[in-house]
């Protein structure tokens, strides 16, 4: 963060100096004798400018910071406006994939969307903050959105998951639940255990694993998370906004409420 703002700062800097050299180039110049060419007499003027703005720079640091928080604010707000354009966009792609598992009530009003990772710590700290929000709220919808993203053992992993939703719809949060839910790291091995313990048919689950739309699935998912500038694990879509990171219960029943409040107004 620090090392951020400073490269923030840096680039203030640099504009300032920008802005002072092109209002010193910009000011119209005095007439000066054959034997004193302009362009030293402009060098001077533009050397005095730097050092009024260096100087005014070190008096006066805080400037700094503030603009690079107007500078952050106004990327957070022109992010938001994109994803929301996203979001409307790809709506179904979102909330209503084939590919992703539902728990809490699937005729819920309001849905939350969560992009995870079997992998992720963060996520299965977060596993709680999904049991908490659909026992309390029976008109949430919560979209379990396979993120594979943590190397080899998290995309075998996944692969395990998605072909257990094909063959096993009616278990697969009670899959998720363990299999996020367990100390090891989860690899094909550790899953197709879980799976086969639930119930399914081993032979049945590899040959489903082949099923070219798991990797197509995937490749959407990227794409979708890469469109709505997620990178990492948990993130959320609620309602018209995305939230990112284990921001923990509280946070997230709130933009559940703000997302209900929206229902049915077309000005949200």
């Amino acid at each position: 963060m620090t090392r951020a703002i400073v490269l923030g700062a840096s680039g203030i800097a640099l504009a300032f100096a920008m802005l002072a050299s092109g209002y010193v180039a910009g000011r119209p110049q005095p007439a000066y004798a054959e034997d004193k060419p302009q362009a030293t007499a402009g060098a001077l003027d533009r050397k005095e400018v730097e050092l009024i703005v260096r100087n005014y720079l070190l008096e006066n640091p805080e400037i700094l910071l503030e603009v690079q928080q107007a500078l952050e604010t106004k990327q957070q707000e022109e992010q938001r406006i994109a994803q929301l354009g996203i979001i409307k966009q790809s709506k179904d792609e979102i909330f209503n994939s084939p590919h992703d598992g539902v728990v809490g009530n699937p005729n819920g009003k309001v849905t939350i969307v969560e992009f995870y990772d079997y992998n992720c710590g963060f996520c299965k700290r977060a596993i709680e903050d999904m049991h908490a929000l659909t026992a309390q709220d029976p008109e949430l919808r919560f979209v379990l959105k396979e993120f594979p993203i943590l190397g080899p053992d998290s995309q075998k992993a996944h692969m395990v998951s998605q072909a257990f939703l094909k063959l096993m719809p009616e278990k697969y949060g009670e899959f998720h639940d363990k299999l996020l839910g367990s100390p090891g790291r989860a690899d094909e091995a550790s899953a197709v255990k879980l799976a086969v313990s639930l119930g399914a048919d081993e032979a049945k689950l590899r040959d489903m694993m082949q099923d070219p739309a798991i990797g197509q699935a995937f490749a959407g998912t990227y794409e979708l998370a890469n469109k709505l500038a997620i990178t990492g694990t948990p993130s959320y879509v609620v309602g018209n906004e995305v939230v990112f990171g284990a921001l923990g219960q509280a946070v997230l029943a709130e933009k559940i409420a703000a997302a209900k409040a929206c229902l049915g107004d077309a000005s949200c």
